[in-house]
């Protein structure tokens, strides 16, 4: 099987770079594993040395921003600090929210019990906020639109699960770790299931969209990036059978 490429650039000048990063690849150094890849190591072979200005989970794919020099890099950290930068992530979850849209506000504790995973934490958790849109459901699984306006380690995720959904193949909040197949949803599979190979099988959360300003311009700027082949082909044949699809607007409900 040929290996994922670890990344590709969606975009590149003096002061920037903005990376499509592979699930499964470290953004930085980690304190509980410092021998795992990473994403700056590997691009810094192309682009020089990176600066690192926010985090996106290690099993999360999708868009990541490094400064190039001091100066972008002070700037582009002060915009996540002063929550100045919009983020847009999508997830398939298992389940049929009843909600469009959910506003949830709990308070999170990160590396709150033995498995270092976040907790809510009304007492010591730290003010945390994301807004959730249904962008449409298949069968049992529904893609979800979420916006963090707070950055907190695995936000995204204890808000769901806080909230009755859980990630598809979650390995921290999750208990169910089943991979997506085609014969679980295609009613009349030809194939032969025992030797059938997983649509997807790792954590199907993707951060697709950033909008900032330009450290040096001021431009406002926003990027998107495609979804990782193994997701992308899972949502073709969603779209195919169940006719929705997260990249279309206005799509809250498969026909059925």
């Amino acid at each position: 099987m040929k290996q994922i490429a670890d990344f590709t650039t969606v975009y590149s000048d003096d002061d920037i770079v903005v990376l499509n990063k592979r699930s499964g690849l470290l953004v930085a150094a980690d304190r509980y594993d410092a021998n795992a890849p990473r994403l700056d190591v590997e691009a810094e072979k192309e682009f020089g040395t990176l600066y690192a200005v926010h985090r996106i989970d290690k099993d999360t794919s999708g868009l990541v921003i490094y400064a190039r020099n001091a100066e972008a890099h002070k700037a582009l950290s002060m915009a996540f600090e002063n929550r100045e930068v919009q983020k847009t992530y999508h997830c398939l979850v298992h389940g049929r929210p009843m909600w469009n849209d959910l506003h949830v506000t709990l308070p999170l504790q990160p590396d709150g019990d033995d498995r270092h995973r976040t907790v809510i934490n009304k007492k010591f958790g730290k003010p945390s906020v994301t807004d959730f849109r249904l962008l449409g459901s298949c069968s049992e699984y529904s893609w979800i639109e979420a916006k963090p306006h707070t950055g907190r380690t695995h936000q995204i995720r204890v808000h769901l699960h806080a909230n009755g959904f859980d990630i598809v193949c979650d390995p921290l909040y999750s208990g169910n770790q089943k991979p997506v197949r085609l014969s679980d949803f295609k009613r009349r599979y030809n194939g032969d299931v025992e030797e059938e190979r997983p649509l997807l099988n790792r954590l199907a959360l993707h951060a697709y969209k950033l909008e900032l300003k330009h450290p040096k311009t001021g431009e406002l700027m926003t990027f998107t990036a495609p979804y990782q082949k193994d997701m992308d082909a899972l949502r073709k044949q969603f779209a195919k059978i169940f006719k929705v699809d997260p990249l279309e607007e206005n799509i809250t409900a498969d026909p059925e």
